[in-house]
């Protein structure tokens, strides 16, 4: 079953609004792994608006009492970035192109021209233990170059499939859709995992994982958006129920990819 990697950011930024430790981060956390959710997604930026490291630190104490929930944690790779990831040592490190004061993450690894950085990190994750994923448009040579850098996973960057999905153009969805399923293939074909996030929601989740390769989706936006409307306690249901009923990813590219 594809694994629901709730990311917590939007609760910590409401939280950094009024400088007070309310909304209680750990106590979401709390309620979400109560749920049965097995994976926790932080992207700790550098000017630290919504996680700050301590948050991740004080996560990574709290998942070593749950070690069927994976940590996962996002960024790019700069020397703080990877000092954090081994003093935290998670369970996966997803690597992130942004430049530092991005607003959002808008786009994928262009894995050519950045080989030499991502040859000296990728190889640090593996002697450490991390499992590593890089964020990559829907583009299948993409995830053939991620393989021979020495990524374990990719990450597909879905906001195009949601945007075009919220338009309403049912041929169009699944034109673009086509080309995150070839990407998928393509990387488990080099013996990589596939995992996906950015803008997936309860309403496109379903379609997105119709082509039963997706391992692990992370979602945090949305999530919080819907749980104001809906109750936190009701979304996660409904994000469990759609993930049962889709198509098991091919577990053998689990292994194959951490």
């Amino acid at each position: 079953m594809t694994v629901l990697s709730v990311n917590v950011n939007k609760i910590a930024l409401l939280r950094n609004s009024r400088g007070t430790n309310y909304p209680d981060l750990l106590h979401f956390v709390r309620k979400i792994i109560g749920h049965g959710i097995k994976g926790i997604t932080v992207h700790p930026r550098p000017d630290e608006r919504h996680i700050t490291r301590q948050d991740a630190r004080d996560l990574a104490a709290f998942l070593k009492d749950h070690p069927d929930v994976e940590f996962n944690v996002e960024g790019y790779p700069s020397s703080d970035f990877m000092a954090l990831i081994d003093a935290l040592r998670p369970a996966q490190c997803t690597l992130v192109p942004d430049e530092p004061g991005q607003l959002t993450s808008d786009h994928g690894w262009q894995v050519a021209k950045n080989r030499e950085l991502l040859g000296q990190v990728l190889p640090l994750l593996r002697q450490w233990g991390v499992r590593s994923s890089l964020f990559l448009d829907p583009v299948p040579a993409a995830a053939e170059l991620a393989a021979e850098v020495g990524a374990d996973r990719i990450e597909l960057y879905t906001e195009h499939f949601a945007r075009i999905f919220a338009a309403g153009d049912g041929a169009q969805t699944q034109a673009v859709l086509q080309d995150y399923l070839e990407t998928a293939d393509r990387a488990v074909a080099c013996g990589l995992g596939v995992n996906a996030g950015h803008d997936l929601n309860l309403d496109n989740l379903a379609l997105f994982l119709s082509g039963g390769q997706v391992l692990e989706v992370s979602i945090g936006h949305a999530l919080v958006v819907e749980s104001l409307e809906l109750g936190m306690d009701e979304v996660l249901r409904r994000y469990q129920a759609i993930i049962a009923a889709a198509p098991a990813p091919d577990l053998s590219s689990a292994s194959r990819g951490g």
